[in-house]
């Protein structure tokens, strides 16, 4: 009887213990099953940002405003970007060579990452292009192209033109730029910060001096020269930070308007500015001038309103960096602490 019972029970036990080790086999199936999932959709997830990132790596053809097909390299290590500068080195980029005219370089990036990089006739002769080597040259207008230079500089390497309606527009010519060299995300960052940048520094103006004029003049050369609404300084205060024009710059013909327009003395005294920013590149000229008549009796002038620039100042430039530096400047002299 107790075999009979033993019998029976051990089979009963034993079919626990093959289901208990089933069951078991069963689980430990699953979970080698859930880690190989994961594990190949790390690996996969890890391809795919190789991927890409290969594909960002990857030189592009892309057209220019000329139509040339360029070759983008991959990586470029050097760049030429003649007076495109603050582009470059807002998206970090430190380029092969800087601009230069026989009486200075744009001192205002120096500090930003200029700072004893080679400098270029401002013409880019071939010779001193060769004599970079760079593996990447962006040209601002086609006018700089001219006369079979295009094919002289495309030789010493892949070139591309931006184009006048793009260089003339600092913000596509950064955006441009940065799609050029892999880097859209930071130009979208860095033009999303200027603007809130810009906005908070027009309301500050706005509680500061209300519906206040301002003129941005530029002595040079004995003569005076008033900045135009759409470019360089005048685009900052006009349009960035809300500044009114004053009469002369409204008046400037829509089809003879220059980045900076000549005025006469004649035309100077009838300025209304109530605040005058004066860039001041002949202090020879400005013993003599600045004590005329005509000057001292502007009211901006008489109001004690003005405020001198230096030529190595931002003012006459444009771009990410040199527009910050305009609208400190700015705040700087009518926001008062």
């Amino acid at each position: 009887m107790f075999n009979k019972k033993f019998g029976k029970l051990s089979v009963l036990l034993m079919g626990i213990l093959i289901l208990t080790m089933f069951l078991a086999a069963c689980g430990d199936k699953d979970k080698t099953s859930d880690s190989d999932k994961t594990t190949t959709e790390s690996t996969q997830g890890a391809d795919a940002a190789k991927t890409d990132e290969t594909k960002a790596a990857e030189p592009k053809i892309v057209t220019d405003a000329m139509g040339h097909q360029v070759t983008i390299p991959a990586n470029p290590q050097k760049v030429l970007g003649s007076y495109l500068e603050d582009h470059l080195v807002a998206l970090g980029v430190k380029p092969v060579a800087q601009w230069s005219v026989s009486n200075g370089i744009q001192d205002y990036l120096q500090a930003s990452g200029l700072e004893g990089v080679p400098t270029l006739g401002w013409d880019m002769p071939v010779e001193q292009v060769v004599g970079l080597a760079p593996d990447l040259i962006i040209i601002g207008l086609e006018s700089a192209v001219e006369k079979g230079l295009y094919d002289q500089y495309n030789k010493i390497a892949p070139t591309y033109v931006l184009g006048a309606e793009v260089n003339n527009n600092w913000r596509a010519a950064f955006t441009k730029i940065g799609e050029l060299l892999n880097k859209s995300d930071e130009t979208a960052k860095d033009l999303a910060a200027y603007d809130a940048k810009a906005s908070e520094a027009k309301d500050k103006l706005k509680a500061a001096i209300g519906e206040q004029s301002a003129a941005v003049l530029w002595l040079v050369g004995g003569k005076f020269y008033i900045v135009d609404e759409t470019r360089s300084s005048g685009e900052v205060l006009y349009k960035d930070l809300g500044m009114a024009q004053p009469n002369i710059v409204k008046e400037l013909p829509a089809d003879q308007k220059a980045n900076w327009n000549a005025i006469s003395a004649e035309k100077l005294a009838e300025l209304d500015a109530d605040h005058i920013f004066l860039i001041n590149s002949d202090k020879e000229a400005a013993d003599s001038v600045l004590n005329q008549n005509t000057w001292k009796n502007l009211k901006a002038v008489k109001a004690g309103h003005l405020y001198e620039l230096a030529p190595s100042s931002s003012w006459l430039y444009s771009g990410y960096i040199a527009n910050q530096q305009i609208i400190d400047d700015a705040l700087k002299a009518l926001v008062k602490a």
